[in-house]
């Protein structure tokens, strides 16, 4: 399992984001036809619509699943270190997102300068959690200065089963033909 955590090591999203941990489910996750691996680039455009994300596991595991980007605003000045893009909770073993409960809608990366890591963590969950729904604005806020850690501390959950990460940066725009 040492060789799945190595690129998480090397991305720097152990420490950055999370605490060293071994993986012990096997996640997938695909955005359109291009199947995620660690530290892949993913275009801001592929990436508009939520991944499809496989979680091997007895069903009657609960997963919770979180996206951040650690980088926001920029990799040099990380200021909102994390941006929450996707929390989901609840999601049954050998399932989806779709099955679980979405606490903050996906949002798609919008890296406004340089290099940005978008990084998916994935957590067991020893029960059922009761996760709270934010107001329309309280999405919003919770999306800023989020941390995975204190998240993970707050419900209980324990180190990461599974992580993986991708970079994107921003797309030029598309020049129109005259």
């Amino acid at each position: 399992m040492a060789s799945h955590v190595e690129p998480l090591i090397v991305g720097r999203v152990i420490n950055d984001v999370l605490d060293l941990f071994v993986p012990t489910v096997a996640m997938s996750v695909r955005f359109g036809t291009k199947d995620l691996t660690n530290g892949c680039e993913i275009k801001p455009s592929v990436a508009v619509n939520a991944p499809a994300v496989h979680i091997t596991s007895r069903a009657n595991d609960l997963f919770t699943l979180v996206m951040t980007d650690p980088d926001a605003p920029s990799p040099s000045e990380p200021s909102m270190r994390e941006c929450l893009h996707w929390l989901v909770v609840n999601i049954p073993g050998g399932g989806d997102p779709s099955q679980g409960e979405e606490v903050v809608p996906y949002m798609s990366p919008r890296p406004p300068l340089g290099i940005h890591r978008y990084v998916m963590v994935l957590y067991q969950q020893r029960s059922r959690l009761v996760a709270p729904v934010p107001t329309a604005s309280g999405v919003d806020a919770a999306r800023a200065r989020f941390s995975t850690r204190a998240f993970a501390d707050r419900h209980g959950l324990g180190l990461p089963v599974a992580a993986m990460y991708f970079n994107a940066q921003r797309e030029p725009a598309s020049r129109r033909r005259h």
